[in-house]
């Protein structure tokens, strides 16, 4: 009989375990490389230099606004190998499932991952899964990891900031953060913010293609656009300066943070970039993204102004006075991702 929730036996690595792997996950996830089922996955790398992240993904809802904990798991790793450069060639999953866990929703989950990782163009080659007793979980965690083939010539990275850089985002910052935060039924949202969680490497593949002068590319996740900036700013040792009115903030994510006291710099982003190109480029640069879906709302939003000793970022404001951007000291909320 079909079983409607996970049960400590989908762990144990015996029959009940391959069931589960035969019948959900590759059912979804059904590659050539996956279904050799063997201890590790073989990949033909056609580059010297690769690029190789994992991340783990804890989100609390489950389900939100946009999106979902699997969209978000492939998205993430996908993302992070796009901001250097790299062509994702493969990703691992491994789950670990709390004792109870609907199968409805875990198929929901897994059928998300494959829907996202297709749009990507991109593999789950690998993967595992374990069980935890009910209550020692939170219904389903997820680790991805990825690896990616970065182009020979091309080298992009936080160190590499100069003077001059433009900066462009590629759409509203602070979706995700408020998508999550409106999805928590203990807050009493009745409206509910998009999520802006999106595969983003199409879109960089067609940047790259423009220009070979991004010189920066980062990943705008947990800490938000402030955070990354700042982080930015310290390994390049250079001051950086972006204009209020220039940074595209949608007018829900505004009312979420005015009702709770969040500032919409430093919550998390989850399809969105901060590019750092030769002001040369910056303007070429531009149009092209806003040739992708996911780059339409690009905008210029500062520059690199000049080397440092004591990097920082200043905001100038909507008033035309100007603060500092400080790293954000701790998230605003937990289980953001």
């Amino acid at each position: 009989m079909k079983q409607l929730a996970v049960t400590l036996n989908h762990g144990s690595g015996g029959g009940m375990s391959r069931e589960l792997i035969d019948t959900l996950f590759k059912k979804y996830f059904n590659n050539p490389v996956l279904n050799e089922m063997n201890d590790a996955a073989v990949l033909e790398l056609s580059s010297k230099k690769i690029a190789f992240t994992t991340d783990s993904f804890v989100v609390r809802p489950l389900f939100f606004e946009g999106g979902d904990i699997g969209k978000l798991a492939v998205c993430g790793t996908i993302n992070d190998l796009a901001a250097m450069g790299a062509k994702p060639v493969g990703i691992t999953a491994a789950f670990i499932l709390e004792e109870g866990l609907e199968m409805a929703i875990l198929e929901n989950v897994v059928r998300s991952m494959k829907e996202t990782a297709d749009q990507a163009g991109v593999s789950i080659v690998a993967g595992d899964t374990k069980v935890v007793e009910r209550g020692n979980a939170d219904g389903v965690f997820i680790t991805t990891s990825g690896i990616g083939v970065i182009p020979d010539g091309l080298n992009i990275g936080g160190a590499m900031a100069r003077p001059g850089d433009v900066i462009i985002v590629n759409g509203p910052i602070g979706c995700h953060g408020a998508a999550v935060i409106t999805a928590r039924e203990e807050l009493g949202f009745k409206t509910r913010v998009r999520s802006d969680v999106a595969p983003l490497n199409k879109l960089i593949e067609n940047m790259l293609r423009v220009t070979d002068k991004i010189h920066v590319m980062r990943d705008a996740t947990r800490g938000g656009l402030a955070t990354v900036l700042n982080e930015i700013a310290l390994q390049s040792r250079v001051d950086i300066e972006v204009h209020e009115r220039q940074i595209p903030i949608e007018d829900s994510v505004r009312g979420v943070c005015e009702l709770l006291g969040l500032d919409p710099f430093y919550l998390a982003n989850e399809g969105r970039i901060a590019a750092f190109v030769h002001e040369s480029e910056a303007n070429q640069l531009l149009e092209e993204m806003k040739n992708n879906e996911y780059g339409k709302e690009a905008q210029i939003i500062g520059r690199v102004v000049d080397n440092s000793s004591k990097p920082m970022v200043i905001l100038k404001t909507a008033g035309r006075g100007s603060r500092v951007l400080d790293i954000l000291a701790g998230e605003p909320l937990p289980r953001i991702c």
